[in-house]
C-alpha cells in the first residue's frame, strides 16, 4: 500500500494516521490536512488495498474493509476480519513513531469507522480475533462522517474509569447533507460510545456539508487538536 506523509513544518510533537474513505487514496489527503495549519503534527496517510465492496455491487475499490449499507439508517454489517486488519495497519504505523510523540488516528467515512474501531480495540486491549492490541497510547481519535462498528452489539467495554480509554478524547462530526453515510450513524456512535464508558467525546453536526471536510469543521478540528494535544 502506498503511504503519503505530510511532515510537520514545526517541532514534531504528534503523529496522526489519517484514513481515507472508500475509493480514495492516502495521497488525496495531505493537501487537505495542510489547511488545518497544525505545524507540530505529522500526518501519515496510508492507502487501503483493493477489495470487492458489497455496497457497490461487489465491484473492487480501495477499501479498508467490506461494507454492505451506508446511505440508510440500517446498521452496516461488520466485516470484523477487515476491521482487525486495518486497525493493525494503524497500530503498526503508530508503534514505529519516536518515544514522546503524541499519537492519534482519524478518518472520513470508512476511515472514521476504522478510527473508532481502533478506540474499541484499545479499550479491550485486543482485536476481535483475540490477538493483543499493541501497547500504544492514543491521545486523539477523529471520526468524520462515519459510523461505529459493532454499534448494535457493543455492551459496556470499559470496566472502570481506570481504563485509559475512558478518557480518550474523541471528536465526532457529520455533515447533515451527507448522501453517502447517513448522518444518524454518528448520533448512534456518540450514544453507544458514551453508554459504553467513553467519557470525553466532542460531537457536532454541520449543515450544508456533504461527505467532505467543511470550512467550519476544519476550524473546529484545529481548535480541538490544539487543546487535546496541548500544543
Amino acid at each position: 500500500m502506498a503511504t503519503a506523509v505530510l511532515a510537520p513544518t514545526g517541532e514534531h510533537k504528534a503523529t496522526i494516521v489519517w484514513l481515507h474513505c472508500c475509493g480514495e487514496t492516502g495521497g488525496s489527503w495531505p493537501s487537505i490536512l495542510e489547511q488545518l495549519n497544525l505545524p507540530n503534527i505529522k500526518w501519515i496517510c496510508p492507502t487501503a488495498p483493493r477489495r470487492p465492496v458489497t455496497a457497490y455491487g461487489g465491484r473492487s475499490f480501495r477499501s479498508w474493509f467490506d461494507v454492505d449499507c451506508l446511505s440508510t439508517e440500517d446498521t452496516p454489517r461488520d466485516d470484523l476480519d477487515g476491521l482487525d486488519a486495518s486497525a493493525a495497519v494503524v497500530a503498526n504505523l503508530l508503534s514505529s513513531e519516536p518515544p514522546g510523540i503524541k499519537l492519534g488516528v482519524g478518518g472520513l467515512g470508512m476511515g472514521a469507522a476504522v478510527a473508532l474501531y481502533s478506540a474499541i480495540c484499545l479499550a479491550r486491549r485486543r482485536y476481535n480475533n483475540a490477538a493483543a492490541y499493541p501497547n500504544i497510547r492514543l491521545t486523539a481519535v477523529l471520526a468524520l462522517n462515519g459510523w461505529l462498528p459493532q454499534a448494535s452489539t457493543m455492551s459496556s467495554i470499559i470496566p472502570s474509569s481506570r481504563n485509559p480509554a475512558a478518557h480518550l478524547p474523541i471528536f465526532l462530526a457529520h455533515g447533515l447533507s451527507d448522501e453517502i453515510v447517513y448522518p444518524s450513524h454518528s448520533h448512534t456512535a456518540c450514544h453507544v460510545l458514551t453508554s459504553s464508558g467513553f467519557q470525553n467525546i466532542a460531537f457536532d453536526t454541520y449543515g450544508w456539508v456533504g461527505h467532505f471536510l467543511g470550512a467550519d469543521e476544519r476550524e473546529d478540528i484545529r481548535n480541538w487538536l490544539n487543546a487535546v494535544m496541548q500544543f
